[in-house]
C-alpha cells in the first residue's frame, strides 16, 4: 500500500514555517518521499503499518492548516497517469514486494 500525506500549512510568519518545515523533516526522516511539493507519498506494508503512520501523523500536525492522508493499493498506484514530465527515479521501480510461493 501507498500512504499519501498531503498538506498545505501557512508559512506568514516565523513560528508558522517552523512548524511546516519540522512537519516536512518529520515526514523525509519518517520515509516520506517527495511527490510534489506538498504532496509526500511511502510505502506501507498492509493496513496495520497503515494505521501507525496515521497516528505518527497525527501527533505532529502543526496546529493550523490542513493536512490529509490516502492510502491506495499497489495496483491504483501503478494505474497513475503522468501528465506532464517524467517518472521519478522511486516511481519507476516502484515497491518491490516479496512474493512466495
Amino acid at each position: 500500500m501507498y500512504l499519501f500525506v498531503m498538506f498545505d500549512l501557512p508559512v506568514g510568519n516565523k513560528s508558522e514555517r517552523k512548524a511546516a518545515s519540522q512537519f516536512r523533516n518529520f515526514l523525509k526522516k519518517d520515509g516520506y518521499d517527495m511527490m510534489q511539493f506538498s504532496v509526500y507519498v511511502r510505502v506501507c506494508r498492509g493496513q496495520k503499518a497503515v494505521d501507525k503512520h496515521l497516528k505518527r501523523i497525527a501527533s505532529i500536525v502543526p496546529a493550523e492548516g490542513g493536512v490529509r492522508a490516502i492510502q491506495v493499493t499497489d495496483k491504483q498506484y501503478a494505474r497513475q497517469v503522468i501528465l506532464v514530465g517524467k517518472r521519478k527515479k522511486q516511481e519507476e521501480s516502484g515497491a518491490e514486494q516479496l512474493v512466495l510461493l
